[in-house]
């Protein structure tokens, strides 16, 4: 076991320690701190849509005078260090954004407050939500444990003026093409993009792989853990390769399969042709950077980060939506945050009322008026992609894939933070040119003995 894992069993074995056991079994009625005034504390990671949940905030406590809403923005670096402090030390906030790849270490141990019951009482109606993300939020246990408050996909954000001085059209760019044995018009494009500090480009005689001055697509790093998500999954699900054997909550990993195995080895031969950045020289540097810089033409990243591709200056971006597979399909991860209760909540009737109001179409209207993410509650997903719209960007190629059925969900699991620890090392020797793909298969099979263990 390594150090970092055996600091997270500690952490999580003080947490268990101070939650009862049996909190999450009991009815609402039989529980503590169900009280309906008061001050409830809210934590969020994202400062881009902290303007607009303080405006929720303000309408609700307009409407509920004996509640008192006090927001506090971590980064994400921080976010869940502090959360895991705050379980320890009985001062966790009555109510927090959560992730899909985190909730379920706290199902297992009690942590947050199962809403079942709750929302059999009060509402709201599930079907509001676009199709799947209210999914994402029943555990293992079969519990629901978050409302959804926004949708996600993933895409392509790409240097519209490269594209065009390289004669590449929008069309192209929009009905790429993709394999793991030559890498389809979508590896054209990227060899096409990448220019030499000659001024030779990838696919022109001459061009020098250790030399680059702009490469085609830009890596982001750590290259993505066990979820891939933004880095490879578009690629993978496209050929019918999925993480684990269920859409959630699987316990059998397929990393050892070659069609994962054999993606990974194109994604790799990237570096190699000089059509993507060597791991030295992505670290520390966010795609978006690269981008702004000229270091990169392309890159493949989540909607959340549409705001942040906008408000680049100096270069023309647009969007196109990821490469369609050999099976005839593109794909798309697809994740939604939520809002949780804190289980050891002293307050947690008002923190119920504040949930609510955060899935209603009063506050996700105005988080779409944002013009930051799509929020969840399907009637409002028109207003938020024009008003992203207005930022210059298209977010339909991101979107489409809801509508047209490529999305597939982000794969929730137990032991979500060993399983990216062990991948997210293996990952990086592959990359790096330390390892063989075929390491995968090891990985997996640490990886898969996670659920096995007593």
């Amino acid at each position: 076991m390594t150090r970092t894992r055996t600091l997270a069993a500690l952490g999580a074995a003080l947490a268990v320690a101070l939650v009862p056991a049996c909190a999450a079994e009991r009815p609402p009625a039989e529980r503590g701190g169900w009280n309906e005034t008061g001050e409830v504390t809210y934590w969020m990671w994202d400062a881009t849509q902290l303007p607009a949940y303080q405006q929720c905030a303000d309408d609700f406590e307009a409407r509920n005078p004996e509640i008192d809403i006090a927001i506090e923005q971590v980064g994400w670096d921080d976010y869940w260090g502090r959360m895991l402090t705050g379980f320890v030390a009985n001062a966790a906030p009555d109510v927090f954004v959560n992730h899909t790849s985190k909730y379920g270490d706290y199902t297992a141990r009690g942590l947050i407050e199962p809403l079942d019951e709750l929302v059999a009482r009060d509402g709201p109606d599930l079907s509001q939500f676009v199709e799947g993300t209210g999914d994402l939020w029943v555990g293992d246990d079969g519990k629901r444990y978050g409302l959804p408050k926004d949708f996600d996909a993933v895409g392509i954000f790409y240097n519209a003026g490269m594209a065009a001085e390289a004669g590449i059209t929008p069309e192209q760019m929009q009905n790429l093409t993709w394999n793991p044995q030559d890498g389809g018009t979508y590896e054209d494009v990227l060899a096409r993009l990448s220019v030499d500090v000659n001024g030779v480009r990838g696919d022109e005689p001459g061009f020098d792989p250790r030399n680059v001055a702009t490469y085609g697509l830009g890596i982001s790093y750590p290259p993505g853990g066990g979820s891939g998500q933004t880095q490879w999954s578009m690629y993978t699900a496209t050929l019918g390769w999925s993480h684990t054997d269920k859409p959630l909550w699987g316990t059998h990993f397929h990393y050892d399969d070659p069609r994962f195995q054999d993606t990974i080895a194109w994604w790799r031969s990237l570096i190699d042709k000089g059509y993507m950045p060597p791991v030295e020289q992505a670290v520390g540097n966010e795609p978006a950077q690269l981008m702004q810089a000229g270091r990169v033409a392309l890159v493949t990243e989540g909607s959340w980060n549409i705001a942040t591709f906008a408000k680049l200056g100096g270069i023309e971006l647009a969007t196109a939506a990821t490469p369609i597979g050999p099976q005839g399909y593109r794909a798309a991860m697809t994740n939604s945050l939520a809002d949780s209760i804190s289980a050891g909540s002293p307050n947690k009737g008002a923190a119920w009322k504040w949930v609510r109001y955060l899935a209603s179409p009063e506050c996700q209207s105005v988080v779409a008026q944002g013009g930051v993410v799509v929020p969840a509650i399907a009637s409002v997903v028109p207003a938020a992609e024009a008003r992203i719209a207005e930022s210059g960007l298209d977010i339909t190629p991101f979107t489409r894939h809801l509508r047209e059925g490529t999305a597939f969900p982000f794969p929730a699991a137990q032991h979500a933070a060993d399983v990216d620890e062990i991948m997210g090392t293996a990952l990086e020797r592959v990359m790096a040119g330390s390892a063989d793909p075929s390491s995968f298969t090891a990985a997996n099979d640490e990886v898969n003995a996670l659920f096995t263990q007593g």
